[in-house]
């Protein structure tokens, strides 16, 4: 398997946390030092990885279980070393986000360390 298609593993285990309101695959592709930024409603929103998988939790039903229309698409990828970003246009909860995601690589496993999202609708 080549690192872009390790990456892209990476950036559905990303989705699929969110799609299944899953606290254990949040914290297996966030980095536990992680940041996830944006603006949401105009304002600035700063949460820790903790912080984000109790917001991912809380989504019960899950996106999933409420039979939510699937929408990922991956809009870039660069990959240098042990580093990589990629930017990700994303449905969740009734938004479509662009995601910019940056991902080391961390005992042959990508782990997001930061994502900065933006609310596009």
């Amino acid at each position: 398997m080549s690192e872009t298609d390790r990456v892209q593993e990476a950036i559905e285990l990303y989705f699929d946390c969110m799609y299944e309101s899953s606290e254990e695959k949040v914290r297996k592709v966030f980095h536990p030092s992680a940041k996830i930024t944006g603006f949401m409603q105009g304002k600035l929103l700063e949460q820790s990885v903790d912080q984000f998988a109790a917001f991912v939790v809380a989504q019960e039903p899950s996106p999933k279980e409420k039979g939510d229309e699937i929408l990922l698409e991956t809009l870039s990828m660069d990959i240098t070393g042990e580093t990589a970003v990629a930017r990700v246009r994303d449905g969740y909860i009734g938004m479509v986000f662009v995601d910019t995601l940056s991902f080391l690589k961390v005992d042959g496993q990508w782990v997001i360390y930061n994502k900065l999202f933006h609310v596009e609708s």
